[in-house]
């Protein structure tokens, strides 16, 4: 698969030539990885701590709260790595500090140690200082005690000449069981495709900036169909994970989808269509997914409008229920709830809100059985989804912020305040 890079300087997205040559700038990053973020995880590389020049760890938090990131780029201790994890980073992506005696203090699922090569040889602090060691050297030195490797080509880094997939089979035997991730030099759709049948991915950031490989083109080159038509189904599901229903996706569709961040499918009759272009409940894409086998793609979007089914279902298995149908209710009274209604107090009188958050939080605290804490959580609930939604907050939000958390190493005593 693809991973999407940016690589900060001043806090700004930039991408160099070999690591040393300036070759454009993007400006703000934070709407790249809005755009990027459809793709799943994305790299994001602290060029100025690299070369310990300064920091861009404000802009790099921020950009944690618009999609998974791995971090890299001047974490030469454990306590910084600690720190990133707690943060929400994905994974951290350590160079210099990628010791047998740092990695040991990680969980090693989240480390990838960074073989940054000129020719063959493992350089280290913002590629400027040599090793004198090989990247075999370095696998065989890590491999049992990180989760990936990322290597990167520094000779062709930011050239767009095309990666060396001539070794790339070799470096993937290498790292056992870590898995690798290339950069330096992937500009076409087929290296994306070459290096998912190895079991590695690729890091791009040059070819995506420059547009000469198109990011919808790049998430769909590991696909492959048994089908005569040559169409790949495709899941469609809300924030939440829960299936809407079922549709189809070409090479063609997938990359208008990707370009226009909408729900975009192909129709075995029609052709490409756009989810809602005549129904109004349209769809935001949020990310792609493939599947194990590379057959099948998952989109997950953001349903408007009465839902998914063109019988004017959520589903097409029928009406939405949960939680999350809870959150969209309260939102709709919101809108909608009448001057005198209770919703309406509550949406307009904080004192009120509050006296029942309270009152709910305490009859739980004191609920005894089953069936009281069941009853009492679920008024709890209710009450703090109001809150949430008059603040404009959203479930989904929360579960991010709480899949977030789960990411946190350093265990925190938990003392009542």
């Amino acid at each position: 698969m693809i991973v999407p890079s940016i690589d900060l300087m001043g806090g700004h997205a930039v991408q160099l030539v070999g690591g040393r040559t300036l070759e454009l700038d993007a400006g703000d990053p934070r709407p790249i990885a809005e755009r990027f973020a459809v793709a799943g995880e994305i790299a994001v590389v602290d060029l100025d701590a690299a070369l310990g020049q300064g920091s861009n760890a404000e802009v790099m938090r921020d950009l944690l709260r618009q999609a998974p990131c791995r971090v890299g780029g001047g974490i030469r201790t454990v306590e910084q790595a600690r720190a990133w994890l707690d943060a929400g980073t994905t994974k951290v992506v350590l160079g210099t500090a990628a010791q047998p005696e740092i990695v040991r203090e990680l969980p090693r699922e989240r480390v990838i140690a960074a073989l940054d090569a000129v020719d063959g040889e493992v350089v280290v602090r913002g590629w400027r200082e040599r090793t004198g060691r090989g990247i075999a050297e370095r696998m065989a030195e890590l491999r049992e005690l990180v989760g990936g490797f990322l290597v990167t080509f520094v000779e062709r880094e930011g050239r767009l000449g095309g990666t060396r997939l001539d070794v790339a089979a070799e470096l993937v035997r290498l790292a056992g069981p870590a898995r690798v991730t290339f950069a330096g030099g992937i500009t076409t759709p087929d290296e994306v495709a070459a290096l998912d049948r190895l079991g590695a991915d690729a890091q791009v950031g040059m070819a995506l900036y420059k547009g000469v490989l198109d990011l919808g083109d790049a998430l769909a080159a590991p696909l492959k169909s048994d089908r005569p038509d040559g169409l790949f189904p495709t899941v469609v599901v809300d924030e939440f994970g829960v299936a809407l229903g079922l549709a189809y996706s070409s090479r063609e569709s997938l990359r208008e989808a990707v370009r226009t961040r909408r729900g975009i499918y192909q129709s075995r009759e029609r052709g490409v269509w756009v989810k809602g272009a005549t129904s109004g409940a349209t769809q935001e894409l949020l990310r792609v997914a493939l599947d194990c086998d590379r057959d099948a793609v998952r989109f997950t979007v953001r349903q408007h409008g009465a839902g998914f089914c063109h019988g004017g279902t959520w589903t097409c298995w029928g009406a939405e229920a949960g939680l999350p149908a809870l959150a969209r209710r309260i939102a709709a009274r919101l809108r909608d709830a009448p001057p005198r209604s209770y919703s309406r107090r509550l949406f307009t009188d904080p004192d009120l809100l509050r006296a029942k958050l309270l009152e709910e939080a305490g009859e739980l605290a004191e609920a005894r059985g089953r069936d009281a804490a069941v009853w009492e959580a679920a008024d709890l609930i209710y009450f703090a989804l109001v809150a949430l939604t008059r603040e404009g907050g959203t479930l989904a939000a929360v579960a991010d912020e709480l899949d977030r958390r789960h990411l946190t190493v350093t265990r925190r005593p938990g003392n009542a305040k």
